[in-house]
């Protein structure tokens, strides 16, 4: 059983800054990655920012240097450092974790999303 817990997520002006937090927890081999992903009404999930357990980040091209996720393996939580956030940024924010079972088969899980809205 794992769980991904959200938090950090709120309303903000435009030009401000967000911290998103991930914590993983329950019963599994290892993380391999985790990610945050959006979702804006009428769009599909799309990837935000993911990175690895060995520290290798990718970012969507939207984000374009505003954002920086990190993780704390110890801790098997992942940040997402949201600034200079625009209008078009407001969605449900989900983490994922990637992850292997003891016996080394992967698995998929998302959290439950954290509400971001920015306004203009």
């Amino acid at each position: 059983q794992v769980q991904l817990v959200e938090s950090g997520g709120g309303l903000v002006q435009a030009g401000g800054s967000l911290r998103l937090s991930c914590a993983a927890s329950g019963s599994f081999f290892s993380i391999n990655a985790m990610g945050w992903y959006r979702q804006a009404p009428g769009k599909q999930r799309e990837l935000v920012a993911a990175i690895t357990s060995s520290g290798s980040t990718n970012y969507a091209d939207f984000v374009k240097g505003r954002f920086t996720i990190s993780g704390d393996n110890a801790k098997n939580t992942v940040y997402l450092q949201m600034n200079s956030l625009k209008p078009e940024d407001t969605a449900v924010y989900y983490c994922n974790a990637d992850f292997l079972d003891y016996g080394f088969l992967p698995y998929d899980y998302w959290g439950q999303g954290t509400q971001v809205t920015v306004s203009s």
